[in-house]
């Protein structure tokens, strides 16, 4: 029984999947001996690497001596993997993964699909004592910072992994549909918030205030996707709103400072 499908880059021209089981193994490279996928193109090494299957897994193993690979995971708004140079069966933990292979100045890729993960039933009572775990991050999904935070992260869960965030006005006329009264004052002041509350700088009844934040949205974004803060799904409110499908705005109030501090 195969696990892993392997999707033939464009320029193979057979368009045909090819299937391996656990335990097999798929050679590629530019070479038509010795290869089970033939990348027929000059700045892919004769040998370039190997593919094998495990029961929930695959592993990559790069035979080039200068280039570096990158398995990309189209879901994760970003998330990759790097095989360096001569690495052997590296571990790739994505169910659907991309192979990107530097070409002679070209992006060459190749699909690769994995089982469906499996994941333990949680418990609903463990029975251990104690009190319970303190949550990593207190977000709630009704607050208008949610809002703000989604719509940072909106273009690389959209597909761009490399997108820089939006500037504060794209955020306001994202949010306008449901926020009408959202100006570039009070999006920015979410974001302060944000980083506060997130834990990238300081609050303001420390002692020190800390150094300056610099890339800002580009740290919450990187934070939330990082840990799944924010997730596809969760664009879902925005769209909603957009198409005015939204009965209740999110968020009954707006979340502003109080006398110069931070709440939540």
């Amino acid at each position: 029984m195969y696990t892993i499908i392997v999707v033939p880059p464009q320029l193979d021209g057979t368009g045909e999947q090819l299937k391996i089981g656990p335990g097999e193994r798929l050679a590629f490279g530019r070479a038509t001996a010795g290869n089970d996928l033939v990348i027929s193109h000059d700045g892919v090494s004769r040998v370039a690497g190997e593919i094998t299957a495990h029961r929930a897994y695959w592993t990559l193993t790069n035979h080039s001596a200068h280039q570096t690979y990158v398995v990309e995971n189209p879901e994760g708004a970003g998330e990759h993997v790097k095989i360096a140079p001569g690495r052997q069966d590296a571990p790739i933990p994505f169910e659907f993964s991309r192979v990107v292979l530097p070409a002679a100045g070209d992006l060459l890729s190749f699909d690769v699909w994995a089982p469906c993960h499996g994941f333990r039933a949680r418990a609903a009572d463990p029975g251990t004592p104690g009190a319970i775990t303190a949550p990593a991050f207190a977000l709630d999904r009704t607050k208008r910072y949610f809002a703000v935070l989604a719509a940072l992260c909106e273009p690389r869960l959209r597909g761009a992994p490399h997108a820089p965030p939006p500037t504060v006005d794209e955020v306001v006329e994202r949010l306008c549909p449901f926020w009408p009264a959202a100006n570039r004052s009070s999006v920015a002041w979410n974001i302060d918030y944000l980083a506060v509350k997130l834990r990238l700088r300081p609050g303001p009844d420390t002692a020190m205030p800390g150094p300056r934040l610099n890339g800002k949205k580009q740290s919450l974004v990187s934070l939330a996707l990082r840990f799944d803060l924010v997730r596809e799904e969760d664009l879902l409110m925005l769209d909603a709103a957009v198409a005015g499908e939204l009965d209740v705005p999110v968020a009954g109030k707006l979340d502003v400072p109080v006398a110069g501090k931070v709440r939540s």
